[in-house]
């Protein structure tokens, strides 16, 4: 799981919030050992990631680079390279 964890600061196009949310999903999903809660851990499930995509919204926007974004095609690109996949 943790393998498929992608950068999202300084990407062009910049990260959306489905993104950051997804990414937020996966660490929480990891961290609790949780695909899926049960009923009675599905609020603080909830909850959690709702909080973590909050903090790393934040964390993204005062995060600050005089590099040139980075391509997500290229990012891509060199991924199916190094797993010798097309993409």
């Amino acid at each position: 799981m943790c393998r498929n964890i992608t950068r999202l600061f300084n990407v062009d196009p910049p990260v959306t919030d489905a993104e950051i949310h997804a990414a937020s999903l996966q660490f929480v999903r990891k961290i609790s050992g949780y695909r899926k809660p049960s009923k009675e851990n599905e609020a603080a499930f909830a909850a959690a990631v709702e909080e973590i995509a909050a903090a790393a919204r934040r964390l993204l926007d005062s995060l600050e680079t005089s590099r040139p974004p980075r391509s997500r095609l290229e990012i891509a690109e060199r991924a199916a390279a190094r797993t010798g996949r097309d993409r």
